[in-house]
């Protein structure tokens, strides 16, 4: 399995900034994967289509940028731009993580594969800010300074006209400028989604994870098929929501898929849901995304709420379909919740239907026998009386 995990404990000192980019290695396209994920099995994006599909919903991807050459994503990678080396386009990837994030939420649905995005018709605005990834336990590759991250947030939310913005990066330590950025984006009505982090296990420290523990933003920790958290995945007080990302099948670069795991590929999963929210749902605020995401997750096995899978697990279809009840907080909120599905609702009427004509069919059964029972009394009494009207000797 090959697994990427970009960990952005970014650096102090920016990298110097040049018009063009040579990857230090030369990408090759990976074999096409040709049955179904099992994430796409469980999220079922053809079911999702006729709700939503992420159209006219713009989703800025902050990472390591885009191959927008995928045959997947072809068509569907915006004009970004490039903190990192000054690239201008952010539609170049040198390690591929940004092109995974990416094609969780919005490749296209193609012959010979199985794997699509839960949000295809979404475009994808990359913001390359880190090539940094976890090898063998420690960080290899370029990086952004803090203040860089900032400036990549504030041009997601401002020129990049994002709707959404995944960050599936992680800073170990919390900084001004980037809280004021988040800030500022929540405040333009721009929902952010941010990884938990993959230092969950006993002997990684679980440090506190930034973005995700910043207020307002989704933060999102990974499960693995059996619904049962990732060792890796952080746990705490930031953790909103968990989704499948232990493993999942990803676009790698140039062409083809690859196995990958880590929190960077759960938070997608809640961007592209929010992303379809945002097209159904237009007028809803950032807070109001959240509260109906967490509100329609489905039980975890930490309870109502716990740090290690926060709410409960992301359930799209439920998010898309359900109708919630009076605002408020959302921990009250699935209690007031119904579901709305049309083939469950003709189905729930038509039981409901067979009730009634049964209690109507008892009903006039019961009134017949007591009608026959009243005149068999009655020609009782007539032939016993010769029919004559009663009197009070008849009752002696």
């Amino acid at each position: 399995m090959a697994v990427v995990a970009v960990c952005a404990a970014l650096l102090a000192v920016p990298a110097p900034a040049r018009a063009a980019v040579v990857c230090p290695t030369v990408a090759q396209a990976k074999p096409v994967f040709a049955g179904v994920p099992l994430e796409d099995q469980s999220y079922d994006p053809a079911r999702l289509a006729p709700f939503a599909t992420g159209a006219g919903v713009r989703v800025a991807v902050i990472d390591s940028g885009v191959d927008a050459t995928h045959p997947q994503l072809r068509g569907h990678v915006s004009q970004g731009t490039d903190f990192l080396h000054g690239e201008r386009s952010g539609r170049q990837d040198c390690n591929g993580h940004g092109t995974h994030v990416a094609s969780i939420i919005a490749a296209q649905p193609v012959d010979g594969t199985g794997f699509r995005g839960l949000a295809p018709d979404a475009v994808i605005v990359p913001v390359r800010i880190s090539e940094q990834e976890e090898i063998d336990g420690k960080a290899v590759g370029d990086d952004g300074s803090p203040a860089q991250f900032a400036d990549a947030i504030d041009w997601a939310a401002g020129p990049g006209e994002a709707d959404v913005i995944n960050i599936s990066l992680v800073m170990t330590g919390d900084n001004d400028a980037v809280r004021a950025a988040v800030e500022r984006a929540i405040a333009r009505g721009v929902v952010v989604v941010a990884a938990a982090g993959n230092k969950g296990a006993p002997d990684d420290g679980n440090l506190d994870p930034y973005p995700a523990l910043y207020p307002g933003v989704i933060g999102v920790g990974a499960i693995t098929p059996a619904g049962v958290r990732a060792v890796f995945s952080q746990r705490g007080e930031y953790v909103d929501l968990v989704a499948q990302g232990a493993p999942v099948t990803v676009a790698s670069r140039i062409a083809g898929h690859e196995s990958v795991q880590g929190t960077s590929f759960s938070a997608p999963f809640v961007s592209a849901t929010a992303a379809l929210l945002k097209q159904r749902f237009p007028a809803l605020t950032p807070a109001e995304v959240r509260q109906r995401l967490v509100a329609t997750a489905d039980p975890a096995p930490g309870g109502t709420r716990s740090d290690e899978y926060g709410f409960g697990a992301l359930n799209p279809y439920r998010a898309l379909t359900a109708s919630l009840g009076p605002a408020g907080g959302p921990e009250q909120v699935p209690a007031a919740m119904t579901m709305t599905d049309p083939k469950v609702a003709a189905l729930e009427a038509r039981r409901e239907r067979s009730r009634d004509n049964a209690l109507l069919f008892a009903a006039v059964g019961a009134g017949l026998v007591l009608l026959l029972g009243v005149v068999a009394v009655v020609l009782r009494q007539g032939r016993r009386r010769g029919w004559h009207p009663a009197t009070p000797a008849d009752h002696d």
